[in-house]
């Protein structure tokens, strides 16, 4: 968040900072993993482990197999398997990461019913006077009309001022337009609840 933008316009940043994070991440796992009881179990997995029948299972599940474990080799490469998900479900963008979203996402759905209607949010952040402050270095707000090519120059430089610009829409959105919804939703709730009881 510097005000020359030196960061955000820099090509590598964010790789290198979403790595330090994943690392971080699974510096932690791996930690948590540690302090268990059963890490000596895992350690003693690790070192016995089969890598033929690995490989094995490995083939069988690119050419599309379901492989169940049925020797005391193949059990103990699936618990390993599992001991590594544990350790990946602490680093975002891991495919472990995702599989357990996808879950949480299902067993949501599961409770709450799917989602019944849908909205497709899409601001034209190179259209915007927010958006192009956000990307531009001047500390002062002026909403002026750019030029076309110096719009597209100032968002395609800075694709953090596109990112901060999209979430300050949504929250806008959210706080006035989907809470009035849901506070007009709430209040029919009540009186219908309140008929009710004077029905009974």
């Amino acid at each position: 968040m510097y005000y020359d933008k030196r960061f955000q316009k820099d090509p590598h940043f964010p790789l290198i900072a979403f790595n330090q994070e994943q690392i971080k991440s699974c510096t932690t796992g791996g930690y948590l993993l540690a302090e268990k009881s059963k890490f000596e179990a895992i350690s003693q997995r690790l070192i016995n482990l089969d890598m033929q029948t690995l490989q094995n299972i490995s083939r069988r599940m690119e050419d599309g197999d379901h492989v169940i474990p049925k020797t005391d080799e193949e059990k103990s490469c699936f618990q390993l398997i599992k001991d590594l998900h544990h350790v990946g479900s602490h680093v975002k963008g891991s495919l472990t990461n995702k599989k357990y979203m996808r879950n949480e996402l299902w067993s949501l759905i599961s409770y709450a019913g799917a989602p019944s209607w849908f909205i497709t949010f899409a601001p034209a952040d190179n259209m915007h006077p927010i958006s192009l402050y956000y990307a531009d270095i001047e500390e002062k707000f002026n909403p002026e009309i750019r030029d076309y090519s110096t719009r597209y120059k100032l968002m395609a430089e800075n694709p953090v001022a596109g990112a901060r610009f999209f979430h300050f829409m949504v929250q806008m959105f959210i706080k006035h337009v989907v809470q009035h919804t849901l506070d007009f939703m709430e209040r029919q709730v009540h009186t219908m609840e309140w008929l009710n009881n004077k029905v009974v």
